[in-house]
C-alpha cells in the first residue's frame, strides 16, 4: 500500500498520479461515509461546467459551482458544508464539515446572502465503494488517504493546486509524487 493510514469518514482519498480510471484521474476525494456497508465521498477537484442556479432556478444568484462528485447517482445533488451555525442540520464527518442537511433552510440562506460562497459547496452524483472493495483498490496502490488536511482545501477551487497540496500534506515522503507527469509518456 502506498501508505498505511485507514480510511474513515472525515478522511480523503488522494488517487495515485496515473490512475487509469478518468472519473478519478488526479482526484482527492472526502470520505463523508464509511463502514461495514461500503464507503461514501465526494471528488473535490472536478469542477463542472454548471452553477447553483442552472439546476435550481428560484436560486436567483447563486453562482457556485458544481463539481462532479462521482458517478454513482449522476442526476442528484449533494453538498458538504461548515456552517451548521446557520444551517443547524447535517451529518458531521470531522473537523467542522458536515454533509447535508435541510435544503430549503439552504435556499434560503443563499437567497439572503447569509452563506458565504466558501462555506458550502454543491456535487452532481457522488462515488462508491461496495463493502470491501476500496479495501482492495489501496491494495493496489490505487489511493493513498490523509488524515491531515486543512478544512479550507475542502472548498479550493483551484482543481489542480488541491491534488498537489493534498499530497504535499502526507509529508515529505511523499513530496516527489507531487511532481509527476500527468501523462509519463510525454516526460
Amino acid at each position: 500500500m502506498l501508505n498505511n493510514i485507514k480510511p474513515k469518514t472525515g478522511r480523503l482519498l488522494i488517487s495515485e498520479p496515473f490512475m487509469a480510471d478518468p472519473n478519478f484521474k488526479r482526484a482527492v476525494v472526502l470520505l463523508t461515509e464509511h463502514g461495514d456497508e461500503g464507503t461514501v465521498g465526494y471528488i473535490l477537484n472536478q469542477v463542472g461546467n454548471l452553477v447553483l442556479n442552472d439546476v435550481i432556478p428560484d436560486l436567483w444568484d447563486a453562482k457556485n459551482y458544481i463539481y462532479f462528485g462521482g458517478p454513482v447517482a449522476a442526476d442528484t445533488l449533494h453538498f458538504i458544508h461548515r456552517c451548521y451555525d446557520k444551517l443547524q442540520s447535517g451529518e458531521p464527518i470531522g473537523d467542522g464539515l458536515y454533509w447535508g442537511g435541510n435544503f430549503e433552510t439552504l435556499k434560503i440562506l443563499i437567497n439572503t446572502n447569509a452563506i458565504r460562497a466558501d462555506e458550502v459547496k454543491f456535487f452532481m452524483g457522488y462515488s462508491g465503494w461496495d463493502q470491501g472493495q476500496l479495501d482492495r483498490e489501496l491494495e493496489q496502490n490505487a489511493w493513498m488517504v490523509s488524515d491531515i488536511f486543512n478544512a479550507d482545501l475542502i472548498f479550493s477551487n483551484d482543481d489542480d493546486k488541491l491534488w498537489r497540496d493534498v499530497i504535499m500534506n502526507l509529508g515529505p515522503k511523499y513530496a516527489h509524487i507531487s511532481n509527476f507527469p500527468v501523462d509519463p509518456s510525454l516526460n
